[in-house]
């Protein structure tokens, strides 16, 4: 049986601290996962390992027994490899017993490990996570991720969708002011654990389509206002609409192009504050009057004339 090198696996030495290893881990999970590889049989063979790998490596109890015991598999094959449910520790004067390996490493083989996993940390035959005796720790199941794409208006308000997994409908609700790449879990809902063990969780990560009119920052809203030359230099009021409807906007006289208003409450809800809101921001953008008669030509040049007159 070919033995298992589980740091070369991850690429890291067997120096390599745990965050090193986990940093490894995930950079090569996400480059050989089945989701991005559809039918590759290869990326799923390196994906299985990888992660068996990290089953190992990840903890810092198994990565120390399995130092302990990685050191000595010359002469574990040499000598024909565990007989009798036990495994000698060479250079320690004990032993490992079949029971203390399931205890050490959380169970017996199975679960899509290799033979090397099953037969070095645990094979005893119960499958992973149920040890000899039962003395053993279950295996969590799987945690399965999705993605879950929602409009501007249902994060204010929030929504829900029904997901399918495992042949199952959840319905997944989110609150008012859920943010784009905001992630949601949803505990139990993942896989099944094998021997009875607790099931993986579900994690949902909420998209936000971009709006044609507001442009969402942090809970802040910001918009553009068409507003026409006479109302932004003589002030008066027009409507502007924002996510919680149509409102009346007062307009100060000699409001400058490009000039930003803020509407204090108008944004969106703080998520589980539903509340409180951030704040709507207008920026204003002036309109020059286009297609002037000569009768509207004549009235602006004596204003301009009158009014170079004054600041003169």
């Amino acid at each position: 049986m070919e033995y298992k090198d589980y740091y070369k696996v991850l690429g890291v030495d067997k120096t390599a601290s745990q965050a090193e290893i986990k940093k490894a881990y995930r950079a090569l999970a996400k480059k050989y996962h089945p989701d991005k590889n559809k039918g590759d049989q290869a990326a799923e063979s390196k994906f299985k390992d990888i992660s068996e790998a990290y089953e190992v490596l990840g903890d810092k109890d198994k990565r120390t027994q399995y130092d302990q015991l990685g050191a000595n598999w010359r002469q574990f094959q040499q000598g024909g490899g565990p007989r009798g449910g036990q495994y000698q520790s060479y250079g320690g004067g004990g032993a490992f017993t079949q029971e203390d390996i399931n205890e050490m490493f959380g169970g017996g083989g199975g679960g899509g490990f290799s033979d090397f996993f099953q037969q070095f940390f645990g094979g005893g035959g119960g499958g992973f996570g149920q040890a000899a005796g039962g003395r053993g720790r279950t295996r969590k199941g799987q945690d399965y991720q999705a993605e879950m794409e929602i409009t501007l208006e249902e994060a204010y308000n929030g929504t829900s969708r029904l997901i399918t997994t495992d042949k199952q409908q959840l319905r997944i609700t989110t609150k008012p002011g859920v943010a784009d790449g905001q992630t949601l879990r949803i505990k139990g809902k993942g896989g099944t654990a094998a021997g009875g063990g607790e099931s993986g969780d579900l994690y949902i990560k909420v998209l936000v389509k971009p709006h044609p009119k507001f442009e969402r920052k942090g809970n802040d809203l910001y918009t553009d206002l068409q507003l026409d030359m006479f109302t932004a230099i003589l002030g008066g009021d027009t409507q502007v609409e924002t996510m919680s409807g149509t409102l009346k906007l007062k307009i100060p006289g000699g409001t400058q192009n490009g000039k930003t208003l803020r509407l204090k409450g108008k944004g969106m809800p703080l998520y589980g504050k539903p509340d409180q809101h951030g704040d709507h921001y207008v920026k204003i953008n002036v309109m020059l009057p286009v297609n002037l008669s000569s009768e509207e030509r004549t009235m602006l040049e004596k204003l301009r004339d009158t009014h170079h007159t004054k600041a003169a």
